[in-house]
């Protein structure tokens, strides 16, 4: 049975909420023919051109990655068309045929979260759930200080290094997570005391907002804590257990996992 990427991307489709498509995203196809037979699937956090010459070398000929492929949330073009870096990377995709996905609004919209169900899959946590909400989950463990919780998330997530803020000493229960862009001071800072919580752990945000917050909090010695796991380590498990979904789904098709890495060297 010959399987097109419009077939993949409609399966992809059959999880997201019940509102249904957006009228506004930033999803959709970004290159390739639609309408092609699918030979192989990747899915990664981003398009880096290492992650497109590897997916090229699996042979595969569908990218479905979650973040922009040109540096931006909207993925605009028009500031680069002259920049030597953008015009490489554009060419070996359009040498290449190969298509490129982006699925990041609608897998936000999955029940749960398809990012956060794979942060936390990954993490070993689904027990310890208490609350889903729209941006957040909320997880009760069994105590374990902050060292032992940024040493455990390591080992899982398969990473170097966390950044954290508070007393490394602290025993935590109650834990938010926040994956992606949602480390904020808007989002993150009213939870610490609406959910009781010892510790947040996100992706990412402004740094002179909630880590700032908890630095002072600690300060006046109240038990408050965060870890900071980086963007794309926070939202990369959601991509890996996609590929699980879609390996699941499309029984005939190789189906790959490319991680990113850390973008950053600790000097």
């Amino acid at each position: 049975m010959t399987i097109l990427i419009d077939d993949v991307l409609n399966k992809l489709m059959e999880s997201v909420g019940p509102v249904g498509p957006l009228a506004t995203t930033v999803d959709g196809l970004k290159s390739g023919d639609s309408s092609s037979e699918v030979k192989g699937i990747v899915t990664a956090f981003m398009a880096t051109q290492d992650v497109i010459e590897q997916a090229i070398a699996l042979g595969a000929n569908l990218l479905i990655t979650h973040e922009g492929t040109f540096y931006s949330h909207q993925d605009t073009k028009h500031t680069l068309l002259n920049d030597p870096v953008y015009q490489v990377k554009q060419k070996l995709i359009d040498e290449s045929g190969i298509a490129i996905y982006r699925f990041h609004d609608h897998l936000h919209r999955y029940q749960p979260d398809g990012i956060m169900a794979g942060l936390i899959k990954e993490l070993g946590w689904e027990p310890y759930i208490n609350e889903h909400q729209p941006a957040a989950a909320m997880v009760t463990i069994p105590a374990m200080t902050v060292k032992e919780i940024a040493e455990y998330i390591k080992q899982k997530l398969g990473i170097s290094f966390v950044r954290i803020i508070g007393d490394l000493s602290m025993t935590c229960t109650r834990i938010g997570l926040l994956a992606g862009y949602r480390g904020g001071g808007d989002m993150c800072i009213p939870l610490f005391e609406k959910e009781n919580l010892d510790l947040i752990i996100s992706g990412e945000g402004p740094e002179w907002e909630t880590p700032e917050y908890v630095r002072d909090a600690h300060h006046q010695g109240k038990e408050k804590a965060l870890i900071i796991l980086g963007h794309a380590q926070s939202e990369e498990p959601g991509m890996k257990h996609l590929a699980k979904y879609l390996e699941a789904s499309f029984l005939m098709i190789p189906v790959h996992f490319i991680s990113g890495k850390h973008s950053f060297q600790l000097v």
